[in-house]
């Protein structure tokens, strides 16, 4: 990296850690109710009820939500969580 004096060292911090963010998508699908899945992100994704309520109808309404951000160390256990009970989860 060379040295730019235009650029602050806070600027390129916070630039990695953008860079390093993803997020865990939840799909729609048929088989889930939606106690199981309100469940499984207050659960999980340590969602209060009534996120958990929206992302659950967002879901239902858009075919896909974004339900928790972060980087892949954090996201992959609670990835794999969601699918063990059933949901359709991917990290992007």
């Amino acid at each position: 990296m060379t040295f730019d004096p235009f650029i602050d060292e806070e600027d390129v911090l916070v630039e990695e850690q953008v860079a390093k963010s993803k997020s865990i998508v939840v799909y729609n699908d048929d088989h889930n109710t939606f106690e199981h899945v309100i469940y499984c992100f207050t659960k999980y994704c340590s969602h209060q009820p009534s996120q958990a309520e929206q992302c659950a109808l967002i879901i239902h309404n858009n075919g896909k939500c974004s339900v928790k951000e972060g980087d892949m160390k954090t996201l992959k256990p609670i990835k794999e969580a969601l699918c063990e009970n059933n949901l359709t989860a991917k990290i992007e």
